[in-house]
Formats: structure tokens, sequence, C-alpha cells
């Protein structure tokens, strides 16, 4: 299944300076035009831990693992339907990730619950976290302090300690989170 991202999970682990976990745990990952645009609308207000992430989209990047996409008709015609409340990324990775049966990483309230309206498979920062465990890629106290640190920087979790979603053992699962 393919993957597509949000303004929200990428600047959550771009925030801690660890954009290279959604690599390891996804190889690639769509990015719609419209989040590139809310990107660089960041970069421009002076959120520097974006810098350097044109460095990783392809095509800006041969070798990129986020990889630019737009929206077919059918998927603007989507767009168009979505509630005005979401940003335009957020409607943007909903009608790909729905028109395309893609799991979309999101971690805002709103497009979590349009998500669910339109039966689109779902993770976020906490899901990726604990694939990171289930994985291998990190400890579970590696990735408690990651939480911490996302904490730290504004993200709202609704628990402090990844330890009841870990499933040790068993293959990660990316649409739980």
């Amino acid at each position: 299944m393919s993957i597509i991202t949000n303004t929200t999970v990428l600047s959550n682990f771009a925030r801690i300076g660890h954009l290279d976990l959604l690599r390891n745990l996804f190889g690639v990952l769509a990015l719609p035009l419209e989040v590139l645009a809310e990107i660089q609308d960041a970069q421009a207000e002076g959120y520097t831990f974006f810098d350097g992430v044109e460095q990783v989209i392809t095509p800006f990047a041969a070798d990129g693992w986020l990889q630019l996409v737009s929206m077919t008709e059918a998927e603007l015609q989507l767009f168009a339907m979505m509630p005005a409340r979401l940003h335009r990324g957020e409607r943007a990775c909903l009608a790909i990730a729905r028109q395309r049966s893609w799991l979309m990483l999101t971690d805002d309230r709103a497009a979590r619950d349009e998500a669910r309206r339109h039966a689109v498979a779902l993770s976020g920062s906490l899901g990726c976290l604990v694939l990171s465990v289930e994985r291998h890629h990190a400890s579970l106290d590696q990735a408690n302090r990651w939480l911490a640190s996302m904490m730290a920087q504004g993200y709202r979790s609704p628990l402090t300690d990844l330890a009841s979603l870990v499933k040790p053992g068993l293959p990660g699962d990316p649409q739980r989170g």
C-alpha cells in the first residue's frame, strides 16, 4: 500500500530532527503539491526545522524519498467537496488517499475525522513511533524520548508512554495509531 503524508506528521519528525525515521519505516512517501506549498509557507514564516527538506523531495533530489504527486481530475473534484475548514494539504491527501486506496499520515483531528467518514486508512506520529519500536528501528525508551520531544515542541498527544500500544514480537502495523 502506498502512503501519503500531510504536513503535521512531517513537521513533528522534522522538529525533532528525525525525518529519516519516516524514510526508514516506509521507504517512499507521497507528498501532494499542496503539502509542499504548506512546507514552503512554513519556511517563509521562519520555521527552520524544514530547512533542507528539498534535498529529500523528488524531483528536486534524484534520490528523494518524498515524492511529489498531483491530483487527477476525479481527485480534484473530491478535493473541492472536502470541508473548507481543512487545509489544502489535508484535503489533497484525503482526496488522493481515498481515490487510490492509500494510507494517510496525519495528526490533524479534523482531517482524521474526515478520513474516517471516507473510510481512508490512517496513521499518525504515534503510529509511526510505535512502528519504529515494533520494527526494531528504536527501543521503546528512545521512541518515548522522541514523543516527549515532540510534545515539548507543541505536539498534543493523548499519552506520554507508548508501552500500551507496542506489541513486541509482532510485525508492525502501519494502520495503528
